[in-house]
C-alpha cells in the first residue's frame, strides 16, 4: 500500500491539467469582473462629460445664445442615449443672498437681486453580467450639476 502511495506522489503526469482546472476559472472570473467594472467607470465618465457639455451650453445660453432648458435636455438625451425620465434640466432662482432656491423668479420681490441657476440631473442604471449568476444587482449612476448663470 505504501509503495502505491509513494508512486502516485512521485508521478507528475496530469498535474498541469489539474492546476489549470483550478486556476482557469478564477482567472476568467477576475478578467470578467475587470471588464465589467471598466464599463461601469466608462459610463460614469460619459455621464460626467455630458454634464460638462450641458454646463457649457447653459453658460453660452446665458451669454445671449438662444437655447432653453428643453433644448439642453434634448441634446443630453440624444448624446447619452437616455430617455426623458433619466435627464432633467431644471431652472432655479435665488432672491438676494437667501440660502434657499425657488423655481420661479416671480417668487422674489421686485427689489431683490435675482440670480439664476440651471441644475442638470443625469441618472442611468448599468446591469453587469454577473447579476445573471445571482451576484450583486444593477448599479445606479447619478450626476448632479448646478450652474450659476447670472
Amino acid at each position: 500500500m505504501m509503495r502505491l502511495l509513494n508512486s502516485l506522489c512521485r508521478n507528475s503526469n496530469g498535474s498541469m491539467a489539474i492546476e489549470t482546472a483550478i486556476v482557469a476559472p478564477v482567472l476568467i472570473l477576475m478578467s470578467l469582473g475587470t471588464f465589467e467594472v471598466s464599463k461601469v467607470v466608462a459610463r460614469q465618465n460619459e455621464l460626467q462629460s455630458a454634464a460638462s457639455e450641458g454646463e457649457i451650453i447653459a453658460m453660452a445660453a446665458a451669454q445671449g445664445a438662444t437655447t432653453n432648458t428643453a433644448t439642453i435636455q434634448s441634446i443630453l438625451e440624444t448624446s447619452l442615449n437616455l430617455n426623458g425620465n433619466q435627464v432633467a434640466v431644471l431652472r432655479y432662482y435665488r432672491c438676494n443672498a437667501n440660502t434657499s432656491l425657488v423655481t420661479s423668479a416671480s417668487n422674489c420681490n421686485t427689489s431683490d437681486i435675482v440670480s439664476s441657476y440651471v441644475k442638470l440631473e443625469l441618472t442611468d442604471t448599468y446591469t453587469p453580467i454577473w447579476t445573471n449568476f445571482g451576484v450583486g444587482g444593477p448599479i445606479s449612476l447619478n450626476v448632479d450639476r448646478m450652474v450659476q448663470l447670472s
